[in-house]
Parts: structure tokens; C-alpha cells; sequence
């Protein structure tokens, strides 16, 4: 019976086993640090072609409505169970503790500064970050790409431009729906565990101000950026035909998450490193 694996990935699977560990990860980091570069200079290319005015209205609110609308039922009910299972184990503590009025800001602070920005854009990486990434990488593979370049067309410009631009201004919004949401979740999971609603939405008003709530939607046009960025790069390097935009949407959405869980360590620090909450 013959192999289901085209014959260039089995020889690549071959030299690959015969490599020392050594020369494995010198080989990963060499990739790691060519996928950075590589999409680095996609978003530079991306960036002149916006400050230019280069952009196509239809185009990008047709991804606005993709990566946004179509994304804020699955968003939402993420972010509200993630907000309701944090409320029901605060709630269990703090009324264990006496402390039940503090409920309501740890909840919301969690929410507007954590749970809300990076469940939404894990989320959208997942549904819309594959999708950019199988899109553009079945473009690739099929040579639709190389007619555009024959018609003087940009691929930059047309395909990933709109993304990027849509990502960037529905991501901020979806979280900001999430978030009332998530927090509503947990008022109402509070209360069901013996939580004073009132002692809840006051401890809520006091701690959580609007500059949490601002971070944490600007974190989400770094995530967006991410999204689209990195979709687009995997989707742009497709190569080995239906398989091949397997591995592109697998590593778009991979890649997305990981760089969104390191990006939001560093944007956290340099946002609320100086703020601790309950002050």
C-alpha cells in the first residue's frame, strides 16, 4: 500500500530523525527566529501600507464583521463560565473568611484586567486565526497569490492589511462586551453562594477603576495585531499543497496563543506592575 506522506515531507522526516539532538534544536531555533523575523517584516510592510491610506473599506469591514460579530456568541460564553467558575470558588473563600464583600473586586478585577482581554483573544485566535491562516495559506498552495503579484496586485496590501485593521478594532469591542458579561456571571454565582449583591457592586465600583479597564482593552489591539500578523505569515509561507495548509492553520493558531500568554506577561508588568489590587 502506498504512504498517504508525499515523498518530499518523508525524506524531510528522515533527514530530520538522522540529525543529532544538537543539530534539532539549532535547527528549531533557527526556524523560531526566521518565523519572528518574517513576521516582524510583515508587520512593517502592513504598517506603511495603513499610514499610507491603503486600505480597502469594503474588504476590511467584511473581516471586521468575520473576526467580530461572527465571533461574539462563542467569545462571550467563554469569558461568562470562565467569570462564573471564578466567582463560585471566590465566593466560597471569602464567606469562609468573612470577607465576602470583596468578592465583587476580585472578580472584576480578574475579569477586566485578565480573564476578559486574553479568553477573547485566545478565542478569536482559535476561530479566526485558523480561518486567516487556511484562507490565505489555500491562496498560496493553489497559486491564486501568484496571479495577484501578475496583476500588479499586492498580496500585503489585499489580503492582510483589511485583517489586521478588522482584528485590531472588533477585539478591543468583543472584550469590552466580555467583560460585562463575565462580571455579570459573577454577581449572579455570588449571590447564589451568599454574597450580599450589594457588598458585591460596591466592593466593585471602589477597586476596579476605569484605568483597569482601559489596559485591559489596550492589550487587546497588541493581541489582534498578533492574530492577523501571524495567521497571515503561516498562511503566506504555505507550501505542500492540502497538507500544508494543515500545518499552516495548526501553527498559526499554536503560535498565536503562545506569543498572546508571553506578550500579556510583559504588557501586565509594565501596566499594573507598580498596582496591586484592593489598593
Amino acid at each position: 500500500m502506498a504512504s498517504s506522506v508525499p515523498s518530499d515531507r518523508l525524506h524531510e522526516r528522515i533527514a530530520t530523525a538522522a540529525l543529532a539532538p544538537g543539530e534539532i534544536a539549532y535547527r528549531s531555533l533557527d526556524q523560531f527566529f526566521e518565523f519572528l523575523g518574517d513576521s516582524f517584516l510583515l508587520a512593517l510592510r502592513t504598517c506603511g501600507f495603513i499610514l499610507r491610506a491603503n486600505v480597502d473599506v469594503r474588504d476590511t469591514l467584511r473581516q471586521m464583521a468575520f473576526i467580530g460579530v461572527a465571533s461574539l456568541p462563542i467569545v462571550v460564553v467563554t469569558v461568562v463560565f470562565s467569570g462564573a467558575v471564578l466567582s463560585l470558588y471566590m465566593s466560597q473563600l471569602v464567606v469562609k473568611w468573612g470577607v465576602g464583600g470583596y468578592t465583587g473586586a476580585a472578580v472584576g478585577l480578574s475579569i477586566a484586567r485578565e480573564l476578559g482581554p486574553v479568553v477573547s483573544a485566545v478565542v478569536v485566535a482559535a476561530r479566526a486565526g485558523s480561518a486567516i491562516a487556511a484562507e490565505i495559506g489555500t491562496m498560496k498552495v493553489t497559486e491564486q497569490i501568484d496571479a495577484l503579484r501578475a496583476l500588479a496586485v499586492n498580496p500585503v496590501q489585499y489580503l492582510v492589511v483589511p485583517r489586521v485593521l478588522a482584528a485590531v478594532a472588533m477585539l478591543p469591542l468583543l472584550t469590552l462586551i466580555a467583560d460585562v458579561m463575565g462580571v455579570a456571571a459573577g454577581y449572579g454565582v455570588a449571590v447564589l453562594n451568599g454574597v450580599a449583591g450589594e457588598s458585591f457592586l460596591s466592593s466593585l465600583k471602589a477597586q476596579v477603576t476605569t484605568y483597569d479597564v482601559t489596559m485591559g482593552l489596550v492589550k487587546t489591539l497588541f493581541f489582534g495585531a498578533v492574530i492577523a500578523i501571524v495567521g497571515s505569515q503561516q498562511g503566506l509561507r504555505t507550501s505542500g499543497g492540502a497538507s500544508g495548509v494543515g500545518r499552516a492553520t495548526t501553527n498559526a493558531v499554536v503560535k498565536s496563543i503562545v506569543i498572546i500568554y508571553i506578550l500579556n506577561f510583559f504588557l501586565a508588568y509594565i501596566m499594573f506592575g507598580g498596582k496591586t489590587a484592593f489598593l
